[in-house]
């Protein structure tokens, strides 16, 4: 299963989970099938899923991680101290952890496509 394949299965098995998610369109152009795909990633409830699922899901993670780069941070040079200054994608950088935006209820957007904090538009 190449890069497309997996995310058109992602795409396609999180429509199925929600009945009211049925009727979204499936995009052609693959901006905006990553956009749909990390929407509804964005606003899936924890929940059990297939092995198969799982499976591609970690695939397609994986190679879209070998495709973007790592930022690690012996590769950036400190300001002053410990003190660095980067401008990128965080989701890049290797890292124990990232702290991102929310809402007054500390939790993410539950709207697919909305271009808000936490479920922007890919780069």
């Amino acid at each position: 299963m190449n890069q497309s394949e997996r995310r058109l299965f992602l795409i396609q098995s999180l429509l199925k989970e929600q009945p009211g998610y049925r009727d979204i369109a499936v995009p052609r152009d693959t901006e905006e099938q990553k956009r749909l795909l990390r929407s509804l990633m964005n606003v899936r409830e924890a929940a059990p899923v297939s092995a198969d699922f799982l499976a591609v899901q970690d695939d397609y993670l994986h190679a879209a991680i070998a495709e973007k780069g790592v930022t690690d941070l012996r590769d950036l040079t400190p300001v002053r101290g410990e003190l660095y200054l980067w401008q990128g994608d965080i989701t890049t950088l290797r890292c124990d952890a990232i702290v991102n935006a929310a809402n007054a209820g500390m939790t993410g957007c539950y709207r697919p496509c909305h271009n808000c904090i936490d479920n922007p538009m890919l780069n």
